[in-house]
């Protein structure tokens, strides 16, 4: 008698659907974010610390009940603009809620697993900038047509063309700890892609999907427009029994110029200028400690049937 009253009982079963419901909340990453809100007479806030204090309690007490949650960026641009586009009322809760559901549909989100959430909104300010890095690249590819010689779609072999490329990098930098960084003239700012690799014993290096996804769209990109970018690398590698400083990890930068369908390497002496340039200024930088400005290395292109 007393197992089935534990099962029917009408509390004890909403509490455990509520743990197969998902939850989702956008927040309010930064304080003019928040700011922007408060002209909502019905945003009941008057303090960016508070709220965020207050939004972690509520996000912790779902986590504490065992309830999945979705964590996205609250934009009041593109909340206003979304009210506009439905004809609703920005200043009223059930708003705020249909958008929170929309952007978690369609924009960038992390779960909240019951980190404090200054440790989390910089990791979901840094995959909205991904997605939409990723939004703009991959449009462009989409705009890039088809070869008239050949009628092959450009923006998709621009991305196989960008696949090996990575492939070969990685394969020629080797051992050690990479950090790449991909930029293309693409409109302003630029287009700007990171990926973390590393290689060890020989092995294949492991990567993040999100991360080569954007890395490759966007040098994708300047592969099929043909427009100025660049192409870095920075390799950490640990001290050995040879290195008779003893003073810890050496890095090795080094630097591709993009402009065509594939990377062409730079020389020592320009890897060194552009890394040790202020790119407002233009004034020089002192060089690292430790860090090494080598050539960046020659990357075979496959034959490129639309270099007409």
């Amino acid at each position: 008698m007393t197992s089935t009253s534990r099962h029917t009982d009408p509390s004890t079963l909403r509490r455990a659907l509520r743990r197969e419901v998902p939850g989702s909340a956008a927040v309010l990453a930064d304080e003019q974010d928040f700011t922007a809100m408060r002209r909502y007479r019905t945003f009941p806030f008057d303090d960016h610390r508070s709220y965020l204090r207050q939004m972690e309690t509520l996000l912790r007490r779902f986590a504490s009940q065992g309830v999945l949650t979705t964590i996205s960026l609250f934009d009041p641009a593109a909340y206003e603009k979304y009210c506009a586009d439905l004809a609703l009322d920005p200043d009223r809760p059930d708003s705020r809620s249909r958008y929170t559901a929309e952007v978690a549909r369609t924009g960038a989100t992390l779960t909240y697993q019951g980190e404090p959430l200054t440790q989390l909104l910089p990791l979901l300010v840094e995959e909205a900038d991904r997605q939409a890095t990723w939004d703009h690249a991959s449009g462009l590819l989409a705009r890039a047509g088809t070869c008239e010689e050949c009628g092959e779609d450009l923006g998709h072999a621009a991305f196989a063309r960008a696949t090996q490329a990575l492939q070969q990098l990685l394969a020629s930098l080797g051992e050690g700890t990479h950090h790449l960084v991909c930029s293309v003239a693409a409109g302003d700012p630029p287009l700007l892609a990171v990926l973390h690799a590393t290689g060890r014993d020989g092995a294949r290096p492991q990567l993040a999907e999100s991360e080569t996804l954007v890395f490759c769209t966007v040098l994708a990109a300047g592969f099929a427009l043909r427009t100025p970018g660049g192409l870095v690398s920075r390799t950490t590698t640990a001290p050995t029994d040879r290195d008779a400083t003893g003073d810890g990890a050496h890095d090795t930068v080094r630097g591709w110029t993009l402009g065509d369908t594939w990377p062409r390497p730079l020389g020592a002496a320009e890897v060194f200028t552009a890394y040790c340039t202020d790119a407002d200024t233009g004034e020089p930088i002192p060089p690292e400690h430790r860090v090494d400005y080598a050539p960046g290395l020659s990357l075979t292109p496959p034959p490129d049937p639309h270099h007409h």
